[in-house]
């Protein structure tokens, strides 16, 4: 019965315990808010501009990439991002366009805010969309971009060089040699589209790129400075 009691006695300490620690990391976030902390939520889109050019021909997994932003974040009458604030990042995954198959891929996640009070701030921010980039979307909760299919240059690459066959067996041997030009033409523009790779992602330097905010983050009021 002693060892029931006190079994009993140390469950009931530990969760008491436990629910205390949880109401302590819970006390704190909201001292750390009330201390002059704000909060950016997480879902928040940010509006950068890239100033460097990214390309998956040259770029490798781990290269750094740099961005501004390019319009304020406000939030209850504040803003919390000012325009012109640093943005780092870097590229966590890369893929060139295939010989047959397989678009060329960019992944990009955002590493940290730089005030320019130099004030910094870590954070979890991924790339919503890139409405300044030419032939590329966007896809997956993680925003990797990627290439447009370019199937259609390359069937047009294989009927043009089809054509200049075709002209070719015509001017030497008629209709005979128009249609064994025609064929070996053809051959040739497949051959040409194996042997190419698909159309690389490139961003230019000044490329609109949005991203999104993956988690809340806090930060300290007391190192944003008020505009009035």
């Amino acid at each position: 019965m002693r060892w029931m009691m006190l079994c009993l006695f140390l469950s009931s300490t530990c969760l008491a315990q436990s629910s205390a620690g949880a109401q302590a990391d819970s006390s704190a976030s909201q001292k750390d808010v009330k201390a002059g902390g704000l909060v950016l939520p997480a879902g928040t889109k940010v509006p950068l501009t890239l100033k460097q050019a990214i390309s998956t021909k040259t770029a490798k997994e781990g290269d750094a990439v740099y961005a501004m932003t390019s319009f304020p974040i406000v939030i209850d009458d504040r803003i919390l991002i000012p325009s012109g604030t640093y943005v780092q990042g870097k590229i966590s995954h890369i893929q060139r366009g295939g010989h047959v198959k397989g678009r060329a891929e960019l992944l990009i996640h955002f590493t940290s805010l730089i005030y320019p009070s130099g004030y910094t701030v870590m954070l979890p921010g991924a790339i919503e969309n890139v409405p300044g980039a030419e032939h590329a979307t966007t896809q997956g909760s993680e925003g990797t971009v990627r290439q447009d299919s370019d199937t259609g240059k390359k069937v047009e690459t294989a009927a043009k060089t089809a054509g200049a066959g075709a002209t070719i067996g015509g001017l030497t041997d008629g209709w005979k040699g128009a249609g064994i030009g025609a064929g070996i033409g053809a051959g040739v523009g497949a051959a040409i589209g194996m042997l190419s790779r698909g159309a690389d992602v490139r961003l230019e330097p000044g490329t609109s790129v949005e991203m999104v905010i993956q988690r809340d983050v806090i930060l300290d009021g007391t190192r944003i400075p008020r505009r009035e």
